[in-house]
Parts: C-alpha cells; structure tokens; sequence
C-alpha cells in the first residue's frame, strides 16, 4: 500500500525549499517519481538532494535524508 511522502527539495538554491507530495512505495521511489533523480540514503554532504517526511498507520512522523547517485550528480 503506498504511502504519503513529503519531499522537501534540497538541490534549489532559493531561501524556502520546493516541498512536493507524493504516494510511492519508498522513500527513494518518491524522490524518483517528484523529482526524477535517483537517491540513495548515504552520502556525503555537498551530495544531499532531498529530506523525506513520512508516516506509517499508529508510528511516529519519520525522516530520512537521500543523496544523489555518484552517476546522477548535478554539475
């Protein structure tokens, strides 16, 4: 069953990150599907593309940060 994930884009250089809503089966797949790069959840720094807030039914509000893929850097 998919679950609502809310992305906060980090790759935008504005002051207030683009914030979308997704229903994906992943977190990585919701980035995938909002943004159209590919992630991973480890990473170094200056690789961080998005925070990911999602929430399964009777749990607490989760987040996990995700990177861009070596191959799929923007530069």
């Amino acid at each position: 069953m998919p679950i609502q994930y809310r992305i906060i884009d980090l790759a935008t250089s504005v002051i207030d990150p683009r914030e979308l809503v997704v229903q994906a089966s992943s977190p990585e797949r919701a980035v995938l599907e909002a943004l159209g790069v590919e992630v991973v959840r480890s990473g170094s720094k200056p690789d961080l593309r998005a925070r990911v807030y999602f929430q399964h039914p009777g749990q607490p509000v989760s987040m996990v940060r995700l990177y861009s893929k070596a191959g799929s850097r923007q530069g």
